[in-house]
């Protein structure tokens, strides 16, 4: 009987207070509050305050949002219809004037990171009547839906020709739909939001308030947790996974997330950086032009051993660019696999026999074990005859050399970086990662190796212009066996996500890691 009684204790301890504000320590700071500048720990905060025409459920497919319907009337023409009885946090009614505005800001935005990739293909909107609004694109984009989930709606009143970016973090500005309501923003420390008087649906939000605290330490973010100063967080490393669970006050959650850690290979240059002879003399030939040379790369990768060990249970081996229930996962591709006899033998086939000489970059600080994990994948390839020596960097310097640098082009021949797509579709992804470069048309924009495959080119378009979901997933499954059949990038792990938060506490895992308190309940 006193035992029973301790743990009803415990529990009740464990309990937000009166179960009206929670309060989530996040590791990555929010640094602003306007929704069409793109950076995932700002719009994890922002999907509270402002809705998007699409939501999107926990493995990011297309779902009815502030629009209840959508069907396409041609190749290029959309149409949207608006939910009834929605109304900004001012309580001025959302209009189809308002969704225009958000659009075509969308679209206009300027910076380092915006969502204008999302729209490039919007030619126009226009409202048919009070509740119908009309998109037409410069071309089939099947896809559009998905690619909406990223934009915002916001009010054209509140935030004008000439919103700032301090007119949203401070307020005045940022004013959604959402069923919470910016309330103060402290650079670097916290974002506090409030329960929105009214919202369209019809379940009610349990949190009168909302506190995201920022703790980019691991350990500092775990310790708040188990002292009861936040009742979830996020990001838990594998590391701390024992922490968490060791306490009978808190418990942890993971599921495998969309962020796809991958090794990008250069078939570009004539001959690559970062790449000799095993004497250490110029290569006279880029070996990773050949795709025999890649596949040898990936069965030299032990990628259950990579996820168990070096990512200490923090990940999942991957073996196509988007996991298990994204739109576009292959179910019947096999697992890629660990054959150090086979890339040998492959590698000779390709005229390599005697091996050849790179570095393998990685970051060194972007998710939690990313220098263990490559200095792994450097004994695995040096093991088959490529001599792999590895070079960590801290991930602002490592995104900057990746990405082109002054020159645009990338500094590096085998660089193991991660890639998340916005709206979890495989098609987007392979578009980015794997597609033929064409910055006008948005294509290749992550693609550091410059592949080019005119087949895989070739059903991206066709899916690009497949308006039928089941066919247009039928070809996505493809154009995945097409990528990986050469490995045009080389694919290691999906990352786990991980958050501990109080036993009182359930939580609706998302595929993009976002932790929102609208999937945060009182456990039964």
């Amino acid at each position: 009987m006193r035992r029973s009684l301790l743990a009803l204790a415990a529990l009740v301890l464990a309990a937000p207070a009166a179960a009206q504000e929670l309060r989530i320590g996040m590791k990555a700071a929010v640094d602003g509050s306007d929704p069409h500048q793109s950076y995932s720990p700002n719009r994890n905060v922002q999907l509270h305050v402002y809705e998007p025409l699409v939501f999107q459920d926990p493995v990011l497919r297309p779902i009815p949002g502030l629009a209840t319907a959508w069907r396409a009337v041609d190749d290029t023409t959309w149409e949207f219809t608006l939910r009834e009885g929605v109304r900004f946090h001012d309580g001025t009614p959302l209009t189809p004037g308002d969704v225009i505005f958000s659009i075509l800001r969308a679209k206009a935005a300027t910076g380092l990171r915006t969502y204008a990739p999302q729209v490039r293909d919007v030619t126009t909107v226009e409202a048919l009547d009070a509740r119908t609004i009309r998109i037409r694109t410069r071309r089939p984009v099947a896809l559009l839906p998905s690619a909406l989930a990223s934009i915002a709606i916001v009010s054209a009143v509140a935030t004008g020709a000439e919103a700032s970016e301090e007119a949203f973090n401070g307020g005045r500005a940022a004013i959604g739909t959402g069923p919470y309501r910016w309330v103060r923003f402290t650079p670097g420390a916290s974002v506090v939001l409030d329960r929105a008087p009214t919202h369209w649906s019809a379940q009610r939000e349990p949190w009168e308030r909302v506190t995201f605290r920022f703790i980019p330490n691991d350990s500092a973010r775990a310790a708040a947790l188990l002292a009861g100063d936040v009742e979830v967080i996020d990001l838990v490393p594998p590391s701390l996974y024992g922490r968490i669970t060791e306490d009978q006050r808190t418990r942890l959650q993971t599921e495998t997330s969309g962020f796809n850690l991958y090794m990008s290979l250069d078939s570009h240059r004539e001959v690559p950086l970062h790449a000799t002879r095993m004497d250490g003399q110029p290569l006279d030939r880029n070996p990773l032009r050949d795709a025999r040379v890649r596949r040898a790369i990936s069965h030299a990768i032990n990628r259950p051993a990579l996820a168990e060990r070096a990512m200490q249970g923090g990940a999942e081996p991957s073996n196509q660019i988007a996991p298990g229930g994204f739109i576009g996962h292959d179910r019947d591709l096999p697992p890629l696999a660990y054959d150090p006899a086979l890339a040998r033998r492959l590698l000779a086939e390709a005229g390599w026999a005697q091996g050849f000489a790179m570095t393998v970059h990685c970051t060194a600080d972007r998710f939690p074990g990313d220098a263990r994990l490559c200095q792994a994948i450097g004994q695995m390839l040096t093991a088959i005859g490529i001599k792999a020596s590895v070079e960590t960097l801290p991930a602002a310097v490592f995104f900057r050399r990746a990405n082109g640098g002054a020159n645009g082009e990338p500094e590096f021949t085998a660089p193991v970086s991660m890639f998340f797509s916005t709206s979890g579709v495989a098609a987007e992804s392979m578009t980015s990662l794997l597609r033929t470069q064409n910055p006008g048309l948005g294509h290749g924009a992550s693609n550091r190796g410059r592949y080019a495959d005119p087949a895989l080119d070739a059903l991206l378009s066709r899916i690009e212009a497949t308006f039928d979901d089941a066919a247009r997933e039928a070809l996505m499954r493809e154009a995945a066996r097409t990528a990986m059949a050469s490995q045009g990038v080389v694919p290691i792990v999906w990352i786990r996500s991980a958050w501990g938060m109080q036993r009182g506490l359930r939580l609706t895992p998302r595929g993009d890691q976002y932790t929102m308190a609208t999937g945060i309940r009182a456990a039964p």
